[in-house]
Order: structure tokens, then C-alpha cells, then sequence
């Protein structure tokens, strides 16, 4: 039984090799059909009697990227969705697929090894959540991945901060074949410690040159890699930033704190105690509010989220994304003011809900659409939206690119904008200029390897 889409060529190709390869990683650009590959390579297996696979995504795509891909490309899949509250329920019901959260590899790893009889596969969308080798759920998913022939993991942000983010990843796939079973030993070769601090220990470990290089060819034989650009037909994007320039009210308050590492807002002291504090507080004033030890905001000013609605009122359909609960809330405000229809996509809005304003987003129902990175950066699909617009710049580059790719994958047909909203002689300029250094050195990873038919 075939599927029921046409797949893309390059899709085909990255099958193919998943039929050779017992072991892959899929580092190919977001928006690029990677999920629908990854369906489409089991269901072969699972047709020709291979066993059960376990899928272990992050929780807002349970349903709405995997569940949904499942019914588009493998409808006559049996399929079992594993959340905490039904978990044990969920992987006792008879399936050929089970897709649970991140987190459930903690749980899963505590299950007896009769637990596992019967699955052969196990696919890990976003496996960069499986950087840090001693975080809890990546002992716990290195403890289970014995039980598994065939591992595919996912992940097409690989190396957002460092080479070494690549370790873990690695070892989880192929057991430490390519890049070794120490961490500490894969770390010293790519890596140069650099004292950053007065005391000998305060160090920094920076990339060696070369290193990018030399990893990338020790990991091509298992690596798929497509270029969203070289693989789907689609009008170009056009990322750009945007200048915001602090009121006079906002540069008071932002001098105060670089100067005197403490800001006088309504009257309240809020101080920071540490570098990494002062950091975030200038951030928050520049992004137009400042937050208390309580978790209380102040603002400071609110011109920014009028300039940033500006720039979606220009615009037929937008996403604009946020990173503090102030911008959320002044951003939706002023929306509300203007008439503009939105939607919300952040922690606070339930699965169903979430599912239910996309597809009503995409239907055009909704003008804006406002999205939290953190829920919804991965896997979903708006590409109704002809424009992307942060509203201040974020440091994490995964969210970025993954952003980005909301708008901009396949079947979009119109051309598209990544508008981010800097202030420039402020700490929000380092973020963008460290973020884009970043994308460069990821870059340089991603086209190393040469991965043909």
C-alpha cells in the first residue's frame, strides 16, 4: 500500500536510503518533509513485517505534525497517542505506532524489557532536545535504545551553539561508532578551553577550526542532508531587520541599569545581582517592560508592539512571534484595538484549541497569528502568513530558523518576509549579531556533508 500524497523527489531519495541505512540522522532543513520520509520508510518496513515503532516528539506535535502526517501519508497505520495523563493506557492498546512527549523517555526507560518486545524502531523528531548527554531524559533514552534495530533521528538545527551539541545526538543513533563513547574526550579533540574568568576553572570551550569540517565527514555515512532551497519550488524569502529606537524614557531606565546595574521603575528598585541578571533586565527594558523578583512586569514603554502591529496591518497575514508575557500581552492589545483578528499559540492555549487555530489560520480567519518559539516553532504548518516578524530578536537559533520555517516550507506559493525588530547600540544588537554568527557556524557543518544518491 503506497501513500495517499505525491512525495517529493528529494523525499524519495532520502527513503531510498533509509531502506539501506538501519541507523540515520535526517539533518535536513525544516520545512523540508522530514516527518512524512520517516513515516513513509516504516510503513515499508512495518508492511514487510518489521516491528512497532516508538516516536518520541516534542508534545505539541503529537497530534497535530505526526498524527495528522500518519492519516496524509499511512492512513492504514494503528496509531496510539501517549501523553502523561494516559500513558500507560495509551501503550497497552494494540498499534503499530506509538507518539508520546520528550519527557515520557524518563518513564519509558523505567519499564521492564518486556515493555519493548515487539517494536524494532525508534524515531526521535527534534533529537536535539537530546544535546545534553547528562540531562535526565537522555540517560533515560540512551538506556531504551537497545531495544531498537532501526533509530531515525530528526533534527535539522544540529548544532545551534557549539559542535559538541552534535555528541549526544550522535551516540544516541549509532552508540558512539562515529564520534566516540566519551563526551569528555570528543570535547578536548574539537575544542580549545579559554579562560574566561580570573580563577583557572572559569573556562570556555570554543570550537577548534576545522572541527566542523572533520566531524561532518566522520558522520556523513548516516546522515541525510537536503537544502530547503535546492529541494522545493518556492518564492524566496526575504529576512530583514527593522530599527527600534528606545524613547527617551526606555534609554533613562536601559543607562541606568548598564551603568549602575539597577533601574528605578514607578518608583520600585529592581536590582540584578550578576552579569547574566544585568543582561536580561536590559533585554526587558528594550523589549518595553521590566520584570520583579515576583515574576511582575512593569512597563516602560509600549511603542515598540505599536510599531511591530504597523508592520502586520501592512500585511495580509502574519505570524508574529514573542518571547516575554508583557510583549504577548501589549501585543494582543493593541491588535484588539485596531479590529485585527488574531489567534494564540503559546503554553496557556490547549492542543485541541492549538490544532483548531492553525487550521483556522490557514483558512484565512485569522489576520495574526501569535506564537510563543517555544510552542510553536516546530512542526507546524502557516504558510497562509506572508510575513514572520519577532518582536525582539532571540538568541536561541533553533527557534529562529525553526521559526522561519512556519511560513516558508512547502506548498507556500507567495513570497515571504522574516522581519526582527532590533534596537540598534543596545544589548539586543549582540543578541542578533551572536545569533547570526550562530547560523553561520551551523551552516558551515550542514554543507559539509555531501550526501548524494
Amino acid at each position: 500500500m503506497g501513500n495517499m500524497i505525491e512525495l517529493y523527489q528529494h523525499q524519495r531519495v532520502s527513503i531510498n536510503f533509509c531502506n539501506d541505512h538501519d541507523r540515520v540522522f535526517d539533518a535536513s532543513d525544516p520545512g523540508t518533509g522530514k516527518t512524512a520520509v520517516a513515516i513513509e520508510s516504516f510503513a515499508q518496513r512495518r508492511i514487510r513485517g518489521a516491528g512497532k515503532a516508538l516516536i518520541i516528539c516534542p508534545k505539541s506535535s503529537i497530534r497535530s505534525t505526526w498524527a495528522n502526517d500518519f492519516k496524509k501519508f499511512a492512513p492504514y497505520m494503528r496509531l496510539s497517542c501517549a501523553y502523561a495523563r494516559n500513558r500507560r493506557e495509551a501503550f497497552w492498546t494494540h498499534a503499530d505506532v506509538y507518539i508520546t512527549n520528550h519527557d515520557a523517555a524518563v518513564w519509558l526507560a523505567k519499564q521492564p524489557p518486556s515493555f519493548f518486545e515487539g517494536f524494532d524502531m525508534l524515531i526521535v523528531d527534534e533529537l536535539g532536545a537530546f544535546k545534553h548527554s547528562t540531562s535526565q531524559r537522555s540517560k533515560a533514552l540512551n538506556k531504551i535504545k537497545r531495544y531498537f534495530i532501526y533509530r531515525h533521528g530528526m533534527n535539522g538545527t544540529p548544532n545551534p551553539n557549539t559542535i559538541t551539541d552534535v555528541w549526544n545526538q550522535m551516540f544516541v543513533i549509532d552508540d558512539g561508532q562515529r564520534l566516540g563513547t566519551s563526551f569528555f574526550k570528543f570535547r578536548a579533540t574539537v575544542c580549545i578551553p579559554r579562560q574566561v574568568g580570573p580563577v583557572a576553572s572559569m573556562i570556555k570551550w570554543e570550537d577548534r577550526p576545522g572541527a566542523n569540517d572533520a566531524v561532518s565527514k566522520l558522520i556523513e555515512d548516516i546522515t541525510i542532508r537536503h537544502k530547503f532551497e535546492e529541494c522545493i519550488d518556492i518564492p524566496p524569502n526575504h529576512e530583514y531587520c527593522v530599527e527600534y529606537f528606545l524613547t527617551d524614557k526606555q534609554l533613562k531606565n536601559y543607562k541606568q541599569m548598564e551603568d549602575a546595574q539597577i533601574a528605578i521603575i514607578k518608583g520600585q528598585a529592581v536590582s540584578a545581582v550578576n552579569a547574566a541578571a544585568v543582561a536580561t533586565k536590559l533585554l526587558q527594558i528594550a523589549s518595553g517592560a521590566v520584570y520583579d523578583e515576583d515574576g511582575n512586569y512593569h512597563l516602560v514603554d509600549t511603542e515598540r508592539y505599536s510599531d511591530v502591529i504597523d508592520k502586520a496591518e501592512e500585511r495580509t497575514h502574519t505570524v508574529i512571534f514573542f518571547l516575554w508575557k508583557h510583549q504577548k500581552a501589549q501585543l494582543i492589545l493593541e491588535a484588539e484595538r485596531r479590529g485585527l483578528s488574531y489567534c494564540l499559540i503559546d503554553g496557556s492555549v490547549p492542543d485541541s484549541k492549538r490544532n483548531e487555530n492553525v487550521e483556522y489560520f490557514q483558512k484565512g480567519m485569522y489576520r495574526i497569528c501569535f506564537a510563543h518559539p517555544q510552542s510553536a516553532a516546530h512542526s507546524i504548518t502557516l504558510t497562509r502568513g506572508v510575513a514572520t516578524i519577532w518582536a525582539s530578536p532571540t538568541y536561541n537559533l533553533e527557534h529562529y530558523q525553526q521559526g522561519l520555517r512556519r511560513i516558508y516550507r512547502a506548498t507556500q506559493t507567495q513570497k515571504t518576509e522574516t522581519i526582527v525588530f532590533v534596537a540598534p547600540d543596545t544589548i539586543e544588537e549582540k543578541v542578533w549579531e551572536a545569533l547570526v554568527t550562530k547560523k553561520i557556524r551551523m551552516d558551515d557543518l550542514l554543507t559539509q556533508i555531501t550526501y548524494g544518491e
